[in-house]
């Protein structure tokens, strides 16, 4: 057992698994348990290399994210570490098959059988003779969304992908810069935000300068949930705070539904946390509607719900976030905001739990659009197929293949097919009434062109 421990641990160090014993058990990070034990009749578990191998493939390919550092050689024969963005998804390199033919490219594929991405980045920059020709011929080949570091002896590389869907910002302080994925994570270290890189722009940092190494450019597809969802709070992209949109776009998905008639008669509005809870706040502000908690969130020793591989750890993690003060659900006609809707399954027990405490009744809004489409771009909102998202699932069942002709119509509640989409996930998920937040609506309260954001999950649109 010992063995199998300091074999997986040594194998896999980027995971980071927690390995321990207990007497002949042995337990993995709990999301990655119910992949790695091999459970017998009698109840007993246990585990073998084989089975630690396939539970951190799953996990490797559901965070492909995980930064691994890669080694490679330059044209010019020089070593250098290349890490791969923090978030990012490689679907396609042009000229792959050729670069294998010239025998240029040395690179190790993953556990998940995927080829590894800091392998493949560094193989292609490596065709050129130098950094920035070799990050522009990266980019130009690389279909999807790459943004990367490169660390020399005396310097550090960064490049944002070409299409800005992830921001990556510069940090200075009296003794050097910093770069981070969101400006918060180095303000309490004395950093203040000095340099947001556009679009396809590379740069150079060292201890003493920053120096842009090529100019990028103001067209970009930014990734508006991270706004939306999964952006922390005082973190700022492109200028707009993620907190100030989410407050007011629950303001205007509250003025939609005065405009419309639409605006239910509840005790409370209240937020599913974290993230609905902003835009619950400006809904409640706008509405005149008092704001209530009538639920917490407890979440030390969890991880955000969206990240285990499997639905059912996804499930679970969910509902033991969420404590109940009773007083403020008992007898109450509730209305939450959720930051988005995506599978239903989550929702469906939330909406138990409300019920469970004695909810009379429980309306839902939904801060941006129905998601039609998985994200093909980034990690975060990646489906294995779309028939997995609750609104696709119902345009299937209701019409076939070619419900997806009528995709507009469904995400518009003002058409009978959107009507139709409405009642049919309160059915499902027992809600008293659902509306979705608009692409208009959700544009105008990033407060950037429609043409600068990625809106790929809700209308497919690249």
């Amino acid at each position: 057992m010992q063995k199998v421990c300091d074999e997986a641990n040594a194998k896999y160090p980027n995971l980071n698994i927690k390995i321990m014993l207990e007497g002949s058990d042995i337990n993995l990070a709990e999301e990655l348990v119910p992949d790695a034990l091999i459970v017998a009749d009698d109840g007993s578990g246990s585990v073998t290399s084989d089975s630690i191998d396939k539970a951190i493939a799953k996990a490797k390919e559901k965070y492909s994210t995980v930064g691994e550092t890669v080694k490679f050689k330059t044209a010019h024969g020089d070593t250098v570490e290349v890490s791969g963005g923090d978030y990012g998804n490689i679907m396609k390199v042009d000229g792959l098959k050729e670069l294998l033919e010239k025998g240029c490219a040395n690179f190790e594929t993953m556990s998940s059988g995927n080829i590894n991405s800091g392998g493949l980045i560094g193989a292609l920059i490596a065709q050129k003779d130098s950094f920035v020709e070799g990050i522009k011929y990266a980019q130009e080949k690389i279909k999807g969304t790459m943004s990367l570091v490169i660390m020399t002896e005396d310097s550090i590389i960064c490049a944002r992908d070409m299409m800005g869907r992830l921001p990556i910002i510069i940090g200075k302080r009296s003794d050097g810069y910093c770069f981070s994925f969101e400006s918060f994570a180095f303000q309490k270290l004395g950093y203040s935000a000095c340099h947001e890189l556009k679009a396809g722009e590379i740069v150079k940092l060292t201890k003493d300068s920053l120096e842009i190494l090529s100019k990028g450019s103001d067209e970009m597809k930014m990734c508006t949930f991270l706004w939306t969802y999964y952006g922390y709070p005082n973190a700022c992209y492109e200028g707009v705070n993620v907190e100030v949109m989410r407050t007011r776009n629950g303001e205007i998905m509250a003025e939609t539904d005065i405009k419309n008639g639409k605006l239910p008669d509840v005790d409370y509005v209240c937020g599913v946390p974290d993230s609905g809870v902003p835009h619950a706040i400006g809904y409640a502000n706008k509405s005149g509607i008092s704001f209530a908690r009538p639920f917490i969130k407890y979440t030390p020793t969890w991880p955000r719900s969206f990240m285990p591989a499997s639905q059912s750890m996804r499930n679970k993690v969910a509902k033991m976030k969420l404590i109940p003060v009773h007083e403020l659900i008992d007898g109450k006609r509730l209305l939450f905001v959720d930051d988005s809707i995506v599978r239903g399954t989550q929702l469906r027990e939330t909406v138990e739990f409300l019920y469970e405490n004695g909810a009379k009744e429980v309306h839902m809004r939904s801060a941006c659009p129905p998601i039609m489409y998985g994200c093909k771009y980034l990690n975060f909102s990646r489906s294995t197929s779309e028939l997995e998202l609750i609104a696709r699932q119902i345009i299937d069942e209701n019409e076939g293949a070619e419900g997806i002709k009528y995709i507009e119509e469904y995400s518009d509640s003002t058409t009978s097919r959107g009507r139709y989409l409405r009642d049919e996930i309160c059915r499902r998920l027992k809600l008293t009434s659902l509306e979705y937040q608009s692409l208009e609506g959700t544009v105008r309260a990033v407060g950037k062109p429609e043409c600068r954001l990625c809106t790929y999950c809700w209308n497919g649109r690249e």
